[in-house]
């Protein structure tokens, strides 16, 4: 399987690491608290086939620059960074697609910049806070794994584990968010790992308890997709409802079959859905 080729692109907001794979038209791919690199990235895979994509590693993260400020860690300025990288790419206009924290991105980015925006990808994702608000969320008090979820979470975030050990924790932590738990070996095949930037991790538990931009939806006005699994329980359905409702130009499509990750519970059909999107 090819590798993803890095690039380090400068622009007047900081240099950043971005890894590209593929052909055709561009799709920026980035997520709040990922730190990518060479062996991609299961989500972003999911669109290499026809298209060149391009993998944004934002401050902090890997070798992009680090942050001077701490709203530099903030969603606005991670699509602020994006621009530029497009500006300095050349492209008239691109996709985003965004899975989770990446789609909130993404929806900001509609927000302010549908006019940079071909088409918009939002995969599980919400337009608000969403743990206080819905008990079917694993990030809520009162959903029966939120426990163990903050467990793995903070364990995640030290520096001083082995490999082995980050590794079984992270499946654990995974599973939690699969419609079914035992397939993980058959979804997650690949040789493809990624860490967590505790900086960016510690800012968005912040900043995500006052997000709420859902007031201005209406401002997207390039065409935009939202995918979810109905058994998501990171950002339960409701909210992925909720953002079809209130984007004029946008379109839903649910995975019956999935939780968190339909792009891998339910690859034929996500990849079907894609290939009509695009």
């Amino acid at each position: 399987m090819p590798k993803w080729i890095k690039e380090m692109i400068k622009t007047t907001r900081g240099t950043f690491e971005v890894f590209v794979k593929g052909e055709g038209e561009p799709i920026c791919i980035t997520h709040h608290y990922s730190e990518f690199n060479e062996t991609g990235d299961y989500f972003a895979d999911t669109f290499t086939d026809n298209n060149k994509v391009f993998l944004v590693n934002l401050k902090d993260a890997g070798n992009s620059d680090k942050a001077n400020y701490a709203h530099e860690l903030s969603m606005i300025d991670a699509v602020l960074d994006l621009e530029e990288i497009r500006k300095v790419k050349g492209f008239p206009s691109w996709t985003f697609a965004g899975h989770s924290t990446g789609g909130m991105i993404g929806i900001i980015y509609g927000i302010h910049f549908s006019f940079s925006l071909k088409s918009l990808i939002i995969v599980g994702s919400s337009a608000r806070e969403y743990s206080s608000s819905s008990n079917r969320c694993i990030y809520n008090e009162g959903h029966p794994k939120f426990k163990r979820m903050q467990e793995l979470i903070e364990i995640l975030k030290l520096p001083s584990l082995s490999e082995e050990e980050r590794k079984r924790l992270s499946k654990e932590r995974t599973q939690l968010s699969l419609f079914t738990p035992d397939n993980y070996d058959l979804y997650f095949s690949k040789n493809i790992t990624k860490k967590m930037s505790a900086s960016r991790m510690n800012f968005f538990s912040r900043e995500q308890l006052i997000f709420d931009v859902t007031r201005q939806l209406p401002s997207v006005k390039t065409n935009t997709y939202i995918l979810c699994g109905r058994h998501d329980v990171q950002c339960p359905i409701d909210f992925s409802i909720e953002l079809g409702e209130l984007i004029t130009a946008a379109s839903l499509h649910i995975f019956e079959q999935s939780n968190h990750y339909p792009f891998l519970e339910e690859e034929f059909e996500f990849k079907k859905i894609l290939k009509n999107i695009l």
